[in-house]
């Protein structure tokens, strides 16, 4: 967990469930609560002018969603929909800022999140612009992976279909198709009833 589930309770939180594919917030509302998962798995999106779905980031159990959104006036620039029936801690943004004034371990982990979900977005960047689909995809992969706490080979599954992978990094799923079984001879990513682990 990123904050202890007690801590926020401590200081208002309450906790929520989700069915699967409800939206916790909607693109272009304003941010008024700290949210971060207790069980399941979050995506935020973003759908394009021809409605076609952009997935930005996966978020599974333990990590907060947005957090950043609760230090600026800006409204969010993404969806956040569940993946899966899932629970979620809510503690309002003024009880958020005042759990991190009065815990500075707490505040420390949170900018060292932000932190690392800054390092893998300038990864991405520069992965995409890469000519290379091979480096397109495993920076799209290991970027998603990142969002686990579970760093051993094999050990995540990549929650994106091979026509999303293809959205992520502008390739042709044809393109991604080829290359993931390519990776796999390769020994980088293993496939399991069609799903993608690495």
């Amino acid at each position: 967990m990123l904050i202890e589930k007690e801590l926020l309770l401590k200081y208002g939180a309450t906790e929520e469930t989700f069915s699967r594919s409800e939206t916790i917030f909607d693109e272009g509302d304003t941010p008024k609560y700290y949210y971060q998962i207790t069980s399941g798995r979050i995506k935020l999106n973003h759908y394009n002018d021809e409605g076609k779905e952009l997935i930005l980031a996966i978020l599974d159990k333990g990590l907060s969603v947005c957090e950043l959104l609760l230090f600026i006036d800006k409204t969010y620039p993404v969806n956040a929909v569940t993946f899966e029936k899932s629970k979620v801690m809510k503690l309002p943004k003024k009880a958020f800022n005042q759990l991190l004034d009065e815990n500075p371990q707490a505040a420390a982990d949170i900018r060292r999140f932000l932190s690392e979900r800054l390092y893998y977005k300038y990864i991405m960047l520069e992965n995409n612009s890469a000519l290379s689909p091979d480096k397109r995809i495993k920076g799209t992969l290991e970027y998603h992976k990142s969002f686990s706490g579970n760093k051993e080979k094999f050990s995540y599954e990549i929650p994106l279909t091979r026509q999303q992978i293809a959205a992520l990094t502008a390739l042709r799923v044809e393109t991604v198709i080829r290359t993931v079984k390519r990776l796999e001879k390769e020994n980088y990513l293993k496939i399991i009833n069609r799903k993608i682990y690495i």
